[in-house]
C-alpha cells in the first residue's frame, strides 16, 4: 500500500515538473513569435553611452543627426527659401553638403545652420537644375560629423525608411520622419525654373514618410542610418496622402564631382524649339495638328548647325520616337534625350503632313 502510495506522489511530482517546464518553452515561443510594440516593447539595447527601445530608429538618428544642415538662401536680410542638406564627405580643409538646387532659388548668399545653432556662410560648389542636386563647401572645423554612403539599390520594397530634416523651416529643424520605401523607379514628371508645363522626367523613389516644405534636399535613410536618398519633391493633392519622393543616392554620386569641381553639366542637343501638344498657341505659330495625333513633342523651330537641320527636321514636326522609346511630352523627350551624351547618334521617329519617317541625329551639345 504504501509502496502504491510512494509511486502515486513520484508520478504527481514528475507531471508537476514537466507542467513547469513545458510552460517555460511555451511563454518562451510566445515571447519570441510576438509582434513588436507587445511582449518585446519593453526590451532593451545599450551601447557605451545610451539606452535604446528594441526596434527604435534611435541609435541610427543619433549616429546621423549631426551630419545635417538646416540651408537658408537670402536675397539681402530676407530668406527666400530654406531646406535641409547633409554632410557626405570631408577633407584636411572643408566639408561637402548635398542639398536639391530648387533649395538655393538662386540666391548667392546661402548659409546653413548647424545643430550647434551657428548659422555659417556656405560656397556654392556646383548646381543644375535638371539634377535638382547642388554641392555646398563648408570650412572643415565645422563639421562634426559625416553621413555614410548607402544603397538604394539593395533595397526592398516595405524596407523601413526614415528622414532628418527642417519642415516648415529652421524652428522645426532636426525633425525625424519614418516609413517605407513604397516603390522604386517611379517615373515623375516635373518643371524647373518656374516653367509653365513639366519640362523633366526623375526617376525617383517612393516612400510614405512625411515629407513638408524645407525637407528638400535633406537625407533619406535605412535603418543602418545610411543614405540611401535625396528627398526631393512630393505630390500635393487634396486626394493624395503620403506620396514623397527621394533622388536615389546612386544617381546623386554619379554626378558629384562634377558639381564639387563646379564643372557645368552639359546635356546633349537636338537643336529645336518645342512645344505640347496641347498648347494652345500652335495656331498662332502657323502650325496646324492631326487630331489623331495624342502624344508627341512639336517641332516650332529648328536651330541652324545643330544635328536636327542636318537631319532634315522640319518645323511643324511631331516627334514620337528616340530610338525605340516613346515619346509622350517634352518632359519624356528630355528624358531620354539625357541617357545619351554628346556626339551619340540617335534615330527620331516623326509625323510630317500625316506620314511617319525616321532621321538619325547627331547630338550637340547644351
Amino acid at each position: 500500500m504504501k509502496s502504491s502510495i510512494k509511486i502515486k506522489v513520484i508520478i504527481q511530482v514528475c507531471l508537476i515538473v514537466v507542467s513547469f517546464l513545458l510552460g517555460g518553452l511555451f511563454t518562451l515561443i510566445l515571447f519570441k513569435l510576438s509582434p513588436a510594440g507587445v511582449s518585446n516593447s519593453y526590451s532593451i539595447i545599450k551601447d557605451d553611452t545610451k539606452v535604446y527601445e528594441k526596434g527604435s530608429l534611435a541609435k541610427s538618428v543619433n549616429k546621423v543627426y549631426n551630419a545635417v544642415v538646416a540651408v537658408e538662401a537670402y536675397d539681402g536680410r530676407e530668406i527666400t527659401s530654406s531646406g535641409t542638406g547633409f554632410v557626405y564627405k570631408v577633407d584636411d580643409k572643408y566639408g561637402y553638403i548635398l542639398t536639391n538646387e530648387h533649395v538655393l532659388s538662386n540666391s548667392k548668399d546661402i548659409k546653413v545652420l548647424l545643430v550647434s545653432n551657428d548659422e555659417v556662410n556656405v560656397k556654392v560648389l556646383g548646381k543644375d537644375e535638371y539634377l535638382d542636386l547642388a554641392v555646398l563647401q563648408i570650412d572643415k572645423k565645422y563639421v562634426t560629423s559625416v553621413i555614410t554612403v548607402g544603397s538604394s539599390e539593395k533595397m526592398n520594397l516595405g524596407d523601413t525608411v526614415f528622414t532628418v530634416g527642417s519642415p516648415l523651416g529652421t524652428n522645426y529643424r532636426g525633425s525625424v520622419s519614418s516609413g517605407i520605401l513604397s516603390g522604386k523607379d517611379r517615373m515623375v514628371s516635373t518643371s524647373v525654373s518656374k516653367s509653365s508645363h513639366n519640362d523633366w522626367v526623375m526617376r525617383v523613389l517612393q516612400i510614405d514618410a512625411p515629407l513638408n516644405p524645407g525637407n528638400s534636399g535633406g537625407p533619406l535613410l535605412n535603418v543602418n542610418g545610411e543614405v540611401v536618398g535625396i528627398c526631393s519633391l512630393k505630390l500635393v493633392d487634396d486626394k493624395i496622402e503620403g506620396m514623397g519622393f527621394a533622388i536615389p543616392i546612386e544617381y546623386a554620386m554619379s554626378h558629384v564631382k562634377s558639381l564639387e569641381n563646379g564643372i557645368k553639366i552639359k546635356w546633349p542637343l537636338l537643336g529645336i524649339g518645342m512645344e505640347e501638344i496641347t498648347d494652345g498657341n500652335l495656331q498662332l505659330n502657323g502650325i496646324s495638328l492631326d487630331d489623331n495625333i495624342k502624344e508627341g513633342v512639336i517641332v516650332t523651330s529648328v536651330k541652324k548647325g545643330t544635328g536636327a537641320e542636318k537631319a532634315g527636321i522640319q518645323k511643324g514636326d511631331v516627334i514620337t520616337k528616340i530610338n525605340s522609346t516613346n515619346i509622350k511630352d517634352i518632359a519624356y523627350l528630355r528624358y531620354e534625350l539625357y541617357q545619351y551624351q554628346s556626339g551619340d547618334t540617335v534615330q527620331v521617329t516623326l509625323i510630317r503632313k500625316g506620314k511617319t519617317k525616321t532621321v538619325k541625329v547627331v547630338l550637340g551639345s547644351s
